[in-house]
């Protein structure tokens, strides 16, 4: 049973504007559920409505633009917001096909999609001023990052959020769509191992990224005493990353490589070839995602595939439920190993 009795604020925190961070705190909720509170959300129990509607009264909380205008009419639009640099929404395609699949998906419903960007201290300063103007209903955050500043105004502002992804370090306070990270990097280390591959090597993404953590995790569960920590290099998900990660490998002596992402896996094949060696014949190459570019390499790339449009979809659905009061949920969604030349 959550207690009604709320700690009146001190006279130091009383001099700067409460937070829905210390509104949680005094009221013994999570701040997704203080959120649903002042967002007119219909599940919450009425104890904890009752102890959010105190800390309030107590603290002198003002609800934010975005949430008064929750209760007289909303923006009819969501946010798409990439943080990362702005070349990246053009280099790596991805991105492009989560933002035409979430367009689409809102087009169905009538609905505006407001791209934002936000990679630099001013763009981040620019992004959370325009969210907390109210100016959207929700936002979909995609390619978080464990240590992405945005990520705690995100949840501190109140407004919906669904992260493309597992939000490292939150992941109980936003709603997520992401695919079966450690499922599918174990699906295609049996593969390789399968093929007869001996020296099986991998180039990670970055470990503060989800892709990043869980594909390396599945990868060493399924080679499970097979795997060698010293046939592991990190990318940054680049075709620049593949190449130099490869170039560390291949000195290593490697029969396969496995890439967490298609753009390092091209990388990678380039610099097999630079090394003089066939690809598949002297060393298999693998990556993940298959949004294009696997499909059109020469050799085509043998390829974990992501389900795009069904991430897309999901993100609208889950995050308009947000929108209406729901509490964050999260989804998980199964990927495909489609196998091609290069491995």
């Amino acid at each position: 049973m959550l207690s009604s009795r709320v700690t009146p604020m001190t006279d130091a925190s009383a001099k700067r504007k409460p937070t829905i961070r210390q509104i949680a705190a005094l009221s013994g909720v999570s701040r997704s559920t203080v959120s649903r509170v002042i967002n007119g959300g219909h599940w919450v129990s009425p104890d904890a409505r009752k102890a959010v509607e105190d800390a309030i009264a107590a603290s002198g909380y003002t609800a934010n633009h975005h949430a008064r205008s929750l209760a007289t009419g909303r923006a009819n639009s969501l946010a798409f917001l990439l943080t990362e640099p702005h070349q990246l929404l053009f280099d790596d395609p991805t991105f492009a096909l989560l933002l035409r699949g979430s367009a689409a998906a809102l087009a169905q419903r009538s609905m505006t999609l407001v791209l934002l960007v936000a990679s630099t201290p001013a763009e981040r300063q620019s992004v959370a001023h325009f969210l907390g103007a109210g100016h959207v209903d929700g936002v979909m955050l995609i390619s978080s990052h464990e240590s992405e500043p945005l990520m705690e105004q995100l949840i501190d502002s109140g407004i919906p959020v669904v992260c493309c992804g597992i939000p490292l370090g939150h992941e109980s306070e936003m709603s997520t769509i992401s695919v079966d990270e450690v499922g599918s990097a174990r699906t295609m280390a049996a593969y390789l191992r399968d093929q007869g591959h001996e020296r099986i090597g991998m180039i990670a993404g970055p470990d503060d990224t989800p892709g990043g953590r869980f594909r390396l995790v599945g990868f060493r569960e399924e080679l499970g005493d097979r795997f060698d920590a010293s046939l592991v290099e990190t990318g940054d998900y680049s075709f620049e990353s593949g190449q130099t990660a490869m170039a560390a490998l291949l000195e290593r002596g490697v029969d396969a490589v496995f890439a967490a992402s298609d753009r390092m896996a091209a990388g990678a094949i380039a610099a097999a070839r630079r090394a003089g060696l066939r690809v598949p014949e002297d060393v298999a190459v693998a990556g993940f995602d298959d949004s294009g570019l696997a499909a059109t390499h020469v050799p085509p790339i043998t390829t974990m595939r992501q389900p795009w449009d069904q991430i897309s979809s999901q993100m609208v659905d889950v995050l308009l439920e947000q929108v209406t009061g729901a509490a964050p949920r999260s989804v998980i969604l199964d990927t495909e190993l489609v196998v091609r030349e290069s491995a």
